[in-house]
């Protein structure tokens, strides 16, 4: 399985994710920013003015460094801790 079939994979995981997850909110942010570092690249748009929109956007800034190939690993990796720590 490659790396774009795996990321997939966790997207889908991702999804499943309760809302009992420790830090939930924080996580989804994490994930949020990696997700859009994967899948559109660097941040393409002005920070928001709503406070919420700007979370996500600040999330994706943080992550702006890292190629495709390391946002879509970091995701698989964090997915996967996150599942671990719910099933715990």
């Amino acid at each position: 399985m490659g790396l774009q079939e795996e990321f997939e994979e966790y997207c889908a995981k991702a999804k499943t994710l309760p809302l009992s997850t420790p830090n939930y909110d924080e996580n989804k942010l994490i994930l949020y920013g990696l997700f859009k570092q994967a899948t559109v690249g660097p941040v393409n748009t002005s920070c928001p003015r709503t406070q919420d929109k700007a979370k996500s956007w600040d999330a994706w800034k943080a992550v702006e460094g890292k190629s495709k190939e390391e946002a879509m690993s970091d995701y698989i990796t964090k997915v996967k801790q996150l599942l671990e720590e719910v099933s715990a």
